[in-house]
């Protein structure tokens, strides 16, 4: 029988794993943590059943957290900050034919709808930010880091129409943040502006303004039939072929 643990799903199910956070984004120094991401296919055969699989792993390695297949389709079609980044990390660990064709979808997950995702999320962040300045005196500097990132990151996919998650140049302006060499003052006219440039670049932007759920709903579809097909005893089709009597 078919296990729906979460740590066997993880162990033999992933379809697609890479690493997050400061690595992938290019910001990693000696202590950084190392993130890993991942997806996994629940059997179709765990669907028929009264207790379904899980939509998400913690675990089962330290840092490690995964999605099932169809929940992370939801979320990257809603435009989710975090599942559009994994869906881009340059740093892929593991990778069979699902995981291929999931990343050959990637840009019928983007649309205009990230503007608002993001810089929702954005605001939530920066709420957190200035309640800390308020109680302790100060930010939690590598928050701060991380908002001024995604924030530039949301800019550039409007802008161009596609996510480039690693910083690139702009690697040691933002660690100077983390480290708290940059008043918060700054900080907060940083947020500002680039706040009103993803405004400017929303206005202007190539993308759609909805993703592409009909491809994103026939990949899952497809993929959810043939692993029906391969958990089939002898070879018959789980849709409902019968071997042939004469």
């Amino acid at each position: 029988m078919i296990t729906a643990t979460g740590e066997a799903l993880v162990r033999d199910h992933t379809v697609y794993a890479c690493v997050m956070g400061s690595r992938a984004f290019g910001l990693a120094t000696e202590d950084s943590d190392t993130d890993r991401r991942g997806v996994f296919l629940a059997p179709t055969e765990l669907f028929w059943r009264f207790e379904k699989p899980p939509t998400h792993v913690d675990g089962p390695a330290p840092e490690q957290f995964s999605w099932e297949l169809e929940r992370f389709c939801e979320l990257a079609l809603r435009a989710n900050p975090n599942v559009l980044e994994c869906l881009h990390s340059p740093l892929v660990e593991s990778l069979d034919g699902t995981g291929r064709e999931l990343l050959e979808l990637r840009g019928a997950f983007l649309s205009r709808l990230a503007h608002g995702t993001f810089v929702r999320y954005a605001l939530g962040q920066r709420r957190k930010l200035e309640a800390d300045v308020r109680v302790h005196g100060g930010p939690r500097w590598k928050h701060a880091m991380h908002l001024l990132r995604l924030l530039a990151s949301s800019r550039d996919l409007l802008r161009t129409g596609e996510l480039r998650i690693d910083v690139g140049d702009a690697r040691e302006e933002l660690l100077a943040v983390k480290r708290g060499e940059v008043p918060w003052a700054e900080v907060e006219r940083r947020m500002d502006s680039l706040g009103e440039e993803n405004d400017e670049a929303a206005a202007r932007s190539p993308l759609p303004a909805e993703p592409d759920r009909a491809a994103v709903e026939d990949f899952l579809v497809r993929t959810r039939r043939a692993s029906a097909r391969a958990e089939a005893p002898d070879g018959l089709r789980a849709s409902g072929d019968r071997p042939h009597r004469p």
